[in-house]
């Protein structure tokens, strides 16, 4: 099957069982072998799909008759990938978006309601030439952009306390983007010019990350990343700039003992081993065995030696104490600052969810701060921008522990907080959301 439409269409029925949209979509990959241009086209379509879920739905909705309300999930489905097409992607001819969405319908035993599905669309398009919104909002803010973006509404609340609506306007638009893909280059086996100009040479545009010395942006199609210039080699590794920042705030240093206690599947341990130069003990901790093997890869494909694995539950863990000049807790959170990433997390997540990695998080601090020496430093990110994940974890955390204090970072591109944590803001700074912290254990410590 070369169908590129039709293996989006398949992936977003795994989806709707319950399948993760990255894993469904690696399946699906992987079984049909597609063309790199129909590959691209079909990952979009599967992931804008489930992102503007809500959107879609809320279209159709509005548009269709009510017994087309009343068929299968399945010929919704086939709506959403008509739909995402006319209204999201300009580059597709209306005439071909119409009419492989008809067809669409028609391989797929909808024959009946093709002109249902003709119909529908040019609805659709007859509205949108003559309103520049065929879907109507309601007043009220939260509904609105929940809506027109495709965002539940309690994440939507959650940003208009911390940035009002049009900051969360433009945070809505910036998740909804394509994500962009960012490399770390390994200082210890290459360089950034290096890296850069043998992606030059293989026709490949990359630009350089501002503040970050090892950091390149792919500002191109590019293929399969592992076919790329210098991967097998260990010149690099994809890590996104937000990312990036946690290692350098955590200011690792040759000859430390230095704990990532979530560590897998290893993007921070194997550049907090490159920045000590491969030289002092990292221990790299993590509960999930098949992750902590991605780790192993990456350290191997890195050629770095410095790294040694302890599978199981930090929380669990004692033998640490007190032994650490540095720790990082990267903590498990509800990866609200990587939505565009993971097109499912918006829908996935909920407060509850958030309620319960809160207390996951509160005991992970809780616990690794006690493997950190008097003096040392700890290391507390998140790749959310959850209040509840965030600055709450580490006021309540400081509250009970007098003998920790922050110390205020220098990062002079990054908005930092009076209270001292760094919080990226996506549509500010370009880049992932995250919050992290450095925490100094002081010598009062009782």
């Amino acid at each position: 099957m070369n169908n590129p439409r039709q293996t989006a269409f398949i992936t977003l029925k795994e989806i709707h069982k319950g399948a993760y949209t990255d894993v469904a979509l690696n399946r699906i990959l992987q079984k049909y072998k597609l063309p790199d241009n129909d590959r691209r086209l079909m990952t979009e379509l599967v992931y804008g799909s489930v992102r503007r879920q809500r959107t879609l739905d809320a279209i159709i909705d509005q548009l269709a008759t009510k017994p087309a309300l009343q068929q299968p999930k399945d010929l919704r489905t086939i709506l959403h990938l008509g739909l995402y097409q006319l209204r999201y992607q300009e580059k597709i001819p209306v005439s071909a978006a119409v009419n492989t969405t008809v067809e669409l319908a028609k391989e797929n035993k909808f024959s009946g309601l093709t002109g249902f599905v003709n119909g529908f669309l040019r609805q659709y398009l007859r509205l949108a030439e003559t309103n520049s919104e065929p879907l109507k909002l309601p007043e009220n803010p939260v509904e609105k952009l929940g809506i027109l973006y495709s965002f539940p509404n309690w994440i939507i609340e959650v940003w208009l306390q911390e940035l009002g609506f049009e900051e969360t306007e433009k945070l809505c638009q910036w998740m909804n983007q394509t994500p962009t893909i960012d490399l770390r280059v390994n200082i210890l086996k290459s360089n950034l010019e290096q890296v850069e100009s043998t992606f030059k040479d293989a026709g490949i545009l990359v630009r350089k990350i501002p503040h970050l010395p090892q950091g390149l942006r792919l500002i191109s199609n590019t293929g399969a990343i592992q076919n790329l210039p210098g991967f097998n080699d260990g010149w690099w590794c994809v890590q996104d700039s937000s990312a990036q920042l946690v290692s350098h705030l955590l200011a690792p240093q040759p000859g430390e003992v230095i704990i990532d206690v979530c560590a897998a599947p290893g993007g921070k341990t194997t550049h907090i081993a490159e920045l000590i130069g491969d030289e002092g003990k990292i221990y790299a901790c993590d509960k999930t065995a098949s992750r902590l093997r991605k780790l192993t890869q990456n350290a191997q494909r890195l050629n770095l030696k410095s790294i040694e694995i302890y599978t199981g539950d930090s929380r669990n863990f004692t033998q640490f104490y007190n032994i650490a000049d540095r720790v990082l807790l990267d903590a498990p959170c509800s990866g609200l600052g990587t939505m565009h990433r993971h097109a499912d997390a918006r829908w996935r997540q909920t407060p509850a969810s958030v309620q319960e990695l809160a207390q996951i998080q509160s005991e992970l601090l809780s616990h690794t701060a006690n493997f950190v020496k008097t003096g040392g430093v700890l290391v507390y990110a998140t790749c959310t921008l959850h209040p509840q994940e965030n600055e709450e974890i580490i006021t309540n955390f400081l509250k009970e522990n007098p003998h920790w204090q922050i110390e205020h970072p220098h990062f002079g591109f990054v908005d930092i907080s009076s209270s001292g944590w760094l919080k990226v803001w996506p549509h500010q700074q370009d880049m992932d959301g995250f919050f992290m912290v450095r925490l100094r254990k002081t010598n009062d410590s009782q």
